[in-house]
């Protein structure tokens, strides 16, 4: 007998998961030792039933999520008949039988620079898999184990019948896109990434034939990761009431040709993958702009820049700093790009200024807004950030991972594209531009400036209005030569008011 569906219940069982879920995120928060959890934010929480679908998501990563289905699929292959209550599976190392390992314990430990902070967020997560496992037998408690089931599934089907019907609505066809992550950092050869998105007549397929073959670098995507990429991205335009669950990825088809950087065999390295999937969801959001362009956004920062830098501290303390710069939104359909934030992907936080100077031997001796950073528009990209930093330790070994240095943060719409990337070392009072991505070992007093792209424009720029460009004048956003030049906007430059004759000449001439 079928368990019928009451929505009000069902409207109750859905706030339970959706809570459980951000529960655990923040006990992740509260309990985790690295900056780069605990401040960052670098994590993500999902709940899945016992057949692996995902049923609810944290309000975290999004890059994530996507791949907790494979993920599950996994685990269940490997352990679904030796899996017992407390239980703990840790991909790519399992513990069974509920007990904490000592020996595989002992094997992190021995095998990483700051073992405490690693065991502490290996505790964070634990800490939250068992606030998950509480709060849920909470609900089954409440409705029995029948009906709650029968309401997930509910839950599953609702998020796939909304996402259908919201396709169902859009223009059938073909719609390609390219964009590139501008190298590997071993050579200057450029990296295309290629989407062509089938909308059929109620649900996508997402085809990456055409991209680049694996790299040598550690930019190759699994498949899992490029899936969830693309799920993101999709779910990013859809309504915001679609549940953030496994039935939107139902609709939704990916291909990726094995061998590639989107699908690379062994041994291709992917431990940063992360890149790909920003520029991933550059890739599907050009594509989506030529299917439903009143929602996507023009491109945003390019993902979050990695600086890491470690060393020994003179007492042989060791030390790793792993700041991850995030970034800025490109321009809308109907607003300006928002500075500061976090990529559409990430859900990620700056580590506090304070955090990084009290706990690590370094200086932030800049973080700021860069102006005429944003791509020009009707609607103006927003503005990328500047951090630079200076050494305090006797050496270290500084790792940067950056883009968009070549390939810039597109507009769209007529919209332009926004400033580049830029890295500027100074070692022993000379100072030079670097790559997008390298290695060099600093010392005392050395400093490191990492310039990030703002978001692109979204419309013609010499249709915004002045007064709007005016204002981002005032507030060094923009500067009064910007203004003349990429947006036609005479600015007198000691009252910062609109010169509205000089304005409407120089656009009638430029427009002529």
């Amino acid at each position: 007998m079928t368990t019928p569906v009451d929505p009000i219940t069902f409207a109750v069982v859905k706030s339970a998961l959706d809570a459980i879920v951000d529960d655990m995120a923040y006990t992740v928060i509260r309990t985790a030792r690295s900056e780069i959890i605990k401040d960052v934010m670098d994590y993500s929480a999902a709940l899945c039933d016992a057949r692996g679908r995902m049923i609810a998501q944290a309000k975290t990563i999004a890059q994530h999520l996507g791949a907790v289905p494979d993920a599950m699929a996994s685990v269940l292959e490997q352990f679904r008949d030796d899996l017992q209550p407390g239980d703990v599976v840790i991909m790519n190392d399992p513990y069974e039988g509920g007990v904490r390992s000592r020996a595989v314990a002992r094997i992190i430990e021995k095998n990483v620079r700051v073992p405490d902070r690693v065991l502490g967020d290996l505790g964070a997560q634990y800490a939250a898999c068992k606030v998950g496992e509480r709060e849920y037998l909470k609900l089954l408690r409440r409705y029995g184990v029948v009906t709650t089931r029968t309401y997930q599934d509910a839950l599953l089907d609702y998020a796939e019948r909304l996402t259908r019907a919201e396709i169902r609505r859009w223009p059938k066809g073909r719609f390609s896109f390219t964009d590139h992550i501008d190298d590997d950092g071993f050579s200057d050869t450029p990296i295309p990434l290629t989407v062509t998105l089938t909308v059929h007549d109620d649900h996508l397929t997402c085809d990456y034939t055409g991209s680049s073959p694996q790299v040598k670098a550690a930019l190759n995507s699994t498949l899992s990761f490029t899936k969830s990429c693309t799920y993101l991205s999709v779910r990013s335009i859809l309504r915001q009431d679609v549940p953030n669950n496994g039935g939107v990825f139902r609709a939704i088809d990916v291909v990726a040709p094995e061998g590639t950087i989107l699908n690379p065999r062994l041994p291709g390295a992917c431990a940063a993958r992360a890149l790909t999937g920003y520029r991933l969801l550059d890739v599907v959001l050009g594509a989506l702009a030529q299917v439903v362009p009143d929602r996507v956004p023009a491109a945003g920062e390019g993902g979050n820049t990695v600086l890491s830098m470690g060393g020994l501290t003179p007492a042989r303390k060791p030390f790793v700093i792993v700041d991850m710069i995030c970034g800025a939104w490109g321009g809308r359909p109907d607003k300006d790009g928002v500075d500061a934030i976090t990529n559409p992907s990430q859900n990620m936080s700056n580590t506090p200024v304070e955090v990084l100077e009290a706990q690590h031997p370094i200086r932030i001796d800049e973080y700021a807004l860069i102006p005429d950073s944003g791509g020009p528009g009707r609607y103006r990209g927003g503005l990328g950030l500047r951090r630079q930093y200076t050494l305090l330790n006797p050496e270290a070994t500084l790792q940067l991972r950056s883009d968009r240095m070549k390939f810039l943060p597109y507009g769209l719409d007529g919209g332009k594209p926004a400033r580049p990337t830029r890295n500027v070392l100074t070692q022993d009072g000379v100072t030079r531009d670097m790559p997008g991505k390298f290695a060099v070992v600093l010392h005392e007093g050395d400093t490191i400036r990492h310039d990030q792209p703002g978001g692109g424009g979204f419309g013609d720029p010499f249709e915004r209005d002045p007064e709007a460009v005016a204002t981002d004048v005032r507030n060094d956003k923009v500067t009064v030569e910007h203004a003349r030049q990429a947006y036609g906007v005479v600015i007198d430059p000691v009252t910062l008011k609109v010169d509205a004759d000089a304005t409407r000449a120089m656009r009638a001439t430029a427009s002529g």
